[in-house]
């Protein structure tokens, strides 16, 4: 496992994203991938599944402390000043006193950066969460936010894959010393245009790996960059976990770089700030 280290904490940078995943089939993946070996789990309110992953968690039995959990706080209770009370909440739903990290889900494009922030910042003086952050903040955004509270931002998680340039909200979180957490980190929508990618293809026939081994191991190359890919499937969990003890050449490095497309961003809600790239307008 690589590891980023920041505040005394080591993350690890590979997790399990659990996205889309409910019920017996959240609890079940969390359970898997622990045994496989993961050590970091990310769920969010909005995801309707902090029972499930904390059950997960609990049968896995793997004491809590060897394990990094993050949850997300969803913009209704933002707005409503209510972030505390709601990671109070999915505290109670995940059965644990802590969670390692807490974002807010999305920025509240109507709300001041400063205001949503200090909400934030009382999860962590409160102690229910040991780190803190953001999610699907641009640039300018994340400078506000890391400008407007005396508490560390930790952590920073955005859409990232091959296609999708990030290079601006990267060398940010970069100067900062934050962890960039890549979330559709082999293409959500185009998994399987990025899979069947001739370039992608040929760099794991090289390397004697899959395509999705390949992407992974691209991000895990990349200074701050951890990486939470989703699955429910044990064959799918430990293809993801193979990306350790080998390396990409600078080479593939490149090749994959060279797959950055103008219009590359596909996870993009009406509520979306301004991004920084992968929009046709920001082309």
């Amino acid at each position: 496992m690589l590891y980023h280290t920041t505040d005394h904490a080591k993350i690890p940078r590979l997790g399990l994203g659990t996205w889309e995943l409910r019920g017996d089939d959240a609890a079940y993946a969390v359970a898997k991938a622990i045994e496989i070996g993961y050590r970091h789990i990310d769920t969010a309110q909005a995801y309707e599944n902090e029972e499930a992953v904390g059950r997960g968690i609990r049968d896995s039995g793997v004491p809590r402390d060897e394990l990094f959990v993050t949850t997300k706080i969803w913009t209704d209770r933002i707005e409503k000043e209510e972030v505390v009370g709601a990671l109070a909440e999915s505290l109670d739903k995940l059965q644990m006193d802590q969670v390692d990290l807490t974002l807010l889900h999305w920025p509240v494009n109507d709300m001041p950066i400063d205001a949503q922030v200090s909400q934030l910042a009382a999860c962590k003086t409160s102690g229910k969460s040991k780190l803190i952050g953001v999610s699907n903040y641009n640039q300018e955004q994340l400078l506000t936010a890391l400008a407007a509270t005396d508490e560390r931002l930790s952590a920073i998680q955005c859409e990232y894959h091959p296609f999708l340039d990030q290079d601006p909200i990267l060398k940010t979180a970069r100067g900062f010393d934050m962890l960039f957490t890549s979330y559709s980190p082999i293409g959500r929508g185009a998994k399987g245009e990025l899979m069947e990618n001739a370039g992608v293809k040929r760099v794991a026939e090289y390397r004697g790996k899959t395509p999705t081994q390949v992407i992974l191991r691209w991000h895990l190359q990349q200074a701050n960059v951890a990486a939470i890919p989703k699955s429910s499937s044990e064959d799918h969990l430990r293809e993801n976990f193979d990306i350790f003890g080998w390396d990409l050449t600078a080479t593939d490095m490149k090749t994959l770089y060279g797959l950055i497309k103008p219009d590359g961003r596909m996870i993009n809600p009406d509520w979306s700030p301004k991004w920084d790239t992968g929009v046709a307008e920001a082309a």
